[in-house]
């Protein structure tokens, strides 16, 4: 009897280890939201305008490039204002020579110039989540 018992206890335990929890609903990714995105975040870009670039960005949002990880609004801010401090819209190109887009992550390559420095690389990938940059990464050569 009593082996009986410790068989039902370690059989219970190993279904009890092997029952999965209902799978949760999820949601599409909507690549098309991804783009749109990335398109009003460059066009902002472009047109160095800090407020319109900064509303794509949340208070948890995180930019990581190889000088500095900026996390919140304030801090990505002030990266975006030397950047367009750097890059002027009306002394300055950007061209996009690859962008990427799957589900919610958006990868783009490009290059710019403007009139103290040339990036002769750049690439960026973007996590966007509910029509918000939540993460967003950045190298690039520069001369």
């Amino acid at each position: 009897m009593k082996n009986l018992f410790i068989v039902l206890v370690v059989a219970f335990a190993l279904m009890s280890c092997t029952t999965k929890e209902p799978a949760q609903p999820v949601s599409p990714i909507d690549e098309v939201k991804t783009q749109e995105v990335l398109d009003h975040h460059l066009k902002a870009f472009k047109e160095n305008d800090l407020d319109a670039t900064m509303a794509d960005y949340t208070e948890e949002s995180i930019l990581v490039t190889p000088n500095a990880t900026s996390r919140g609004l304030a801090e990505i801010r002030k990266g975006f204002e030397g950047a367009f401090a750097t890059f002027p819209k009306d002394s300055s190109t950007l061209d996009i020579t690859k962008t990427v887009i799957v589900q919610d992550m958006a990868y783009i390559i490009w290059t710019s110039k403007g009139p103290k420095v040339e990036v002769t690389y750049g690439t960026d990938t973007f996590i966007i989540r509910d029509g918000k940059i939540v993460r967003q990464t950045f190298a690039g050569a520069m001369k």
